[in-house]
C-alpha cells in the first residue's frame, strides 16, 4: 500500500465517509500532518545503499561525495611468490577488489598454443637463417609453451582466465591520483602491470562490485 493510500484512508475515517465516499454530514478537509507522512513512509534497502548522485566521466565515476576509479591487471611475470597480493589488500585505503576465475576448455587452449608455438619457432628460424644471436626470450617462451602443452595433454595442468579489478575511492582528484600511483608502483615492483578502465564504452564500476560480470574478455 502506498503512502497516499494510507493517508487518504486515515482522512476518510476521520471525516466519517462511507464505502461509497459519501457522508451524511458536510465533508471537511483535513490537513495532512508531517507525523502521518513519516509513519506511512517505508525505507527500502535501495534507499539506504544508493548514492545521493552519480556522474560518469571518462576516467572516473563520482558517487555522491566520493570519486571512484577502476583499473585492472593486464600482465603478470613468469613467476609469482605466495601472498604477492597481500601488500595491496593490507593498504589503509578505501577500495574494492574483485577476482574473476573462469575455466578454459583445454582443447581450445591447445589449438591456440599450437599457433603460438609455430609463431615462436618461425621467429627463431628466421633469426638463425640471418645469422643473428639467439634471443633468450624466444627460447624461454618456446620451452614454456612446449612444457605447458605436454602438461595440458596429460591433464596435469588446467588453464583459467583470471581477471582482477581494483576500484579506489577518494574525496578529490589529487588524493585519487596519489592512491593510484601508490598501488601502481607496488604492482610494477613485482613486474605486474595494470591499465585504467575507460568509462567511455562501459561502466567499470560493474566489475568491481557484487555483480558477477567480468569485462576483460571484451576488447577495449
Amino acid at each position: 500500500m502506498s503512502i497516499l493510500d494510507k493517508l487518504f484512508k486515515k482522512t476518510n475515517k476521520a471525516s466519517g465517509l462511507n464505502s461509497d465516499g459519501e457522508s451524511g454530514a458536510q465533508a471537511s478537509t483535513l490537513a495532512v500532518l508531517p507525523e502521518q507522512i513519516y509513519e506511512s513512509a517505508s525505507l527500502e534497502l535501495q534507499d539506504v545503499i544508493a548514492p545521493s548522485a552519480l556522474k560518469i566521466e571518462s576516467k572516473s565515476i563520482n558517487l555522491g561525495d566520493k570519486i571512484a576509479r577502476t583499473f585492472f591487471i593486464i600482465s603478470y611475470p613468469r613467476f609469482l611468490t605466495d601472498n604477492w597480493f597481500s601488500p595491496i589488500i593490507n593498504l589503509d585505503k578505501v577500495f574494492d577488489i574483485s577476482i574473476f576465475i573462469h575455466p578454459i576448455d583445454t582443447s581450445l587452449v591447445l589449438r591456440q598454443f599450437q599457433k603460438k608455438v609455430a609463431e615462436v619457432q618461425s621467429q627463431i628460424n628466421v633469426r638463425e637463417k640471418k645469422g643473428m644471436v639467439r634471443d633468450p626470450m624466444l627460447d624461454t617462451a618456446n620451452l614454456d609453451l612446449e612444457g605447458l602443452r605436454d602438461n595440458l595433454i596429460q591433464a596435469q595442468e588446467k588453464m583459467f582466465d583470471v581477471g582482477i579489478y581494483i576500484t579506489i575511492y577518494a574525496d578529490n582528484d589529487l588524493e585519487l591520483f596519489k592512491i593510484e600511483n601508490e598501488i601502481k608502483s607496488m604492482l610494477e615492483s613485482k613486474l605486474i602491470y595494470n591499465r585504467r578502465f575507460s568509462n567511455r564504452k562501459r561502466v567499470s564500476k560493474v566489475s568491481s562490485r557484487s555483480i558477477p560480470i567480468c569485462l576483460l574478455s571484451t576488447k577495449n
